[in-house]
């Protein structure tokens, strides 16, 4: 922990566990810090930052005109998966917000995190640990692989519990607007707030994770029904082709890949470490299985969908 405060303290990056993905974590109140995060990402410079804050008492230092169901989300939610974002205070580096009259709030649910920012007393620009439109990392083990060197201090806070990217919700307007589906459901969220549209407008803040195409493998990915899935990959088997699958348990007989568990929850905490392994299988191609259209798949369908059109062979075949 010392280490990573210090490495903080100097202008430096470090990697972070949430209970999300993990981080690549810098001072979000120093505008070199912040773009340090950009240049190892390879992230535009117009891509907003997620601040992550010790507590909802840290509101006002990075916010202004706060709404009352920020206050009262963040007492309900916080810690835990839920961004929120509101309209920044002035000092607020234009590095963060992507140049934006907003800012994204969060609040982390892992005890390292917590920790680290309770005394670090400030708040930790932290996208996701990876080249930028790559799989997110859920493990240390995904930071070091994919940063090397480049970032020398890495938190170990094993495996991530969430497994997905925090729910975005932006207040910063007349209507509260989900911009990215998470953990937290519109369901719980209208339950504290009242009614909550999903989606942005022509009005909304860009945010974090909500490009058509995102959280990619590098190899080709190919989202289908299970059917649909079988019959490709024995298609592509036919011509020579190496195929990986990603299923709901269990995997298809004969076919080499991972099975997730057939539960929402379970399946976005095995999402993206499966995804990073299959992509080292050496596969030409990858199908992944479309899991349920239902509403407690919503954000995995978002993650597998984006992550189809990152990676994909030209076609989502419903």
């Amino acid at each position: 922990m010392g280490q990573a405060l210090a490495a903080l303290r100097r202008g430096d990056v470090i990697g972070l566990p949430t209970e999300t993905v993990y981080g690549l974590a810098a001072d979000a109140s120093r505008p070199e810090a912040v773009r340090r995060i950009f240049e190892l990402k390879g992230r535009p410079a117009d891509h907003p930052l997620i601040v992550h804050v010790a507590n909802a008492r840290q509101l006002e230092r990075w916010a202004r005109d706060i709404p009352e169901a920020a206050r009262v989300l963040a007492a309900a939610f916080w810690p835990g998966p839920l961004t929120l974002i509101l309209r920044k205070q002035p000092g607020v580096p234009d590095e963060v917000t992507g140049g934006q009259p907003t800012v994204g709030l969060r609040c982390p649910a892992h005890p390292m995190a917590l920790a680290l920012l309770h005394e670090f007393d400030g708040g930790l620009a932290a996208p996701s640990a990876n080249r930028f439109g790559h799989v997110s990392p859920t493990s240390a083990a995904h930071v070091r692989d994919e940063f090397g060197d480049a970032v020398p201090v890495v938190l170990d806070g094993g495996d991530c519990e969430v497994g997905i990217e925090s729910t975005i919700l932006d207040l910063s307007g007349a209507t509260p607007r989900i911009l990215r589906p998470g953990r937290i459901t519109r369901a719980q969220i209208e339950a504290h707030v009242g009614p909550v549209a999903e989606g942005g407008d022509a009005d909304s803040p860009r945010a974090s994770g909500t490009l058509d195409a995102h959280y990619a493998p590098r190899t080709a990915m190919l989202l289908l029904p299970r059917d649909a899935l079988v019959a490709e990959a024995r298609q592509q088997e036919a011509l020579g082709k190496r195929v990986a699958v990603l299923a709901m348990e269990p995997l298809p007989d004969g076919l080499r890949g991972i099975a997730l568990p057939a539960g929402a929850d379970g399946y976005a905490h095995g999402l993206y470490a499966a995804l990073r392994s299959l992509d080292a299988m050496g596969a030409n191609v990858l199908l992944a299985e479309r899991p349920p259209s239902t509403r407690d798949w919503l954000a995995v369908n978002d993650r597998l969908r984006r992550s189809a059109a990152g990676a994909g062979l030209g076609r989502d075949d419903a």
